[in-house]
């Protein structure tokens, strides 16, 4: 018995299980409806020297605001128009080097039929996305999506709920698509969400390093009474070692001079090359804060050094620096 024939009200728990279970439907139900046409889609947005224009009505416009901002945010400039604005003077944000992405369920929304006439006047390819490949829009499309659904997830099948999910999921396919076409990279997505805890974990490693003044590190000659003296001085519990080119050689840590301290005081009159440890974990500074805080957890300890990829040291990472981001 469909929800529209059961009029008996429903705990409301149970209508939570209902909607999911149909908007979970509608999604996969998308899966057999990919086609060339997708591909094609994306091939046209991939080669578009403008930015891509979505447009749509009512709760398809809401959509296509969230699919232009997700475009945008991913290496695909996009922006929304409103359609009614359109035929009100908008419609000159659309330059002939851009491409349109519409959305109508229905595929006859009478808005987006007087903008298409105006768009296929721009010569600009024009992709619909609706539930009706019949419908007059579908028809006019250069490439047609389709986002067709059984029923709505409204106890009156009214209400555009299932058919919105559908057609955000599908505009989420289409930019995650495209970001893999472009090569899109962490860095890249970094330059586009500075802000936030986001942003924080996008940072790069030369952005939160100790360098010059700040960097703990001696010469592999250095007598390790020196060497204690530069990590009580810079206050990180570490020094690196480097060689005569500034190539890292080693490190030693608090954790190294208290076993050389049970060893007897002697061993303060050793070099720090002869009592550093040797093979370091090193980071190189164009890597992700990120995984940075990952290879720290992984290998139990609390500083990276970076070096550039001949090993040259260039700054040291503490795990309180990245602490501080509040990554996870």
């Amino acid at each position: 018995m469909s929800a529209t024939e059961n009029r008996t009200q429903r705990p409301p728990r149970e209508v939570a299980r209902w909607v999911l279970e149909i908007e979970a439907a509608a999604i996969r139900g998308l899966l057999p409806q990919l086609d060339e046409g997708f591909d094609r889609a994306v091939d046209v947005l991939k080669s578009v020297r403008g930015r891509v224009v979505t447009t749509g009505m009512g709760k398809s416009g809401l959509v296509m605001r969230k699919v232009a901002a997700t475009l945008s945010s991913t290496g695909t400039p996009a922006l929304f128009l409103h359609p009614a604005e359109a035929i009100h003077g908008d419609l000159g944000m659309i330059t002939e080097d851009d491409a349109v992405i519409g959305a109508s369920f229905s595929g006859s929304t009478e808005e987006l039929l007087r903008l298409v006439e105006l768009i296929k006047r721009l010569d600009v390819p024009l992709i619909m996305i609706t539930g009706n490949s019949r419908s007059p829009l579908a028809k006019h499309a250069d490439i047609h999506l389709s986002v067709e659904i059984d029923q709505e997830a409204c106890p009156l099948n009214l209400a555009p709920t299932a058919s919105t999910t559908a057609t955000v999921a599908l505009g989420d396919a289409l930019a995650m698509a495209l970001l893999e076409a472009r090569g899109f990279t962490p860095e890249d997505f970094a330059q586009r969400h500075p802000g936030g805890r986001l942003g924080k974990r996008l940072l790069q490693v030369h952005e939160l390093m100790h360098t010059d003044e700040a960097l703990p590190q001696v010469d592999s000659g250095t007598s390790i009474r020196d060497a204690i003296y530069e990590m009580s001085k810079k206050g990180l519990g570490i020094t690196a070692v480097v060689d005569h080119t500034g190539i890292l050689a080693g490190c030693i840590s608090d954790g190294d001079l208290r076993r050389l301290l049970q060893q007897g005081n002697a061993q303060l009159d050793r070099t720090a090359g002869d009592s550093m440890s040797t093979g370091p974990q090193t980071i190189q500074r164009h890597e992700l804060a990120s995984a940075a805080l990952e290879r720290m957890e992984d290998h139990r300890i609390t500083s990276l050094f970076v070096c550039d990829p001949e090993g040259h040291l260039e700054g040291v990472v503490h795990i309180h620096d990245l602490w501080r981001l509040e990554l996870f």
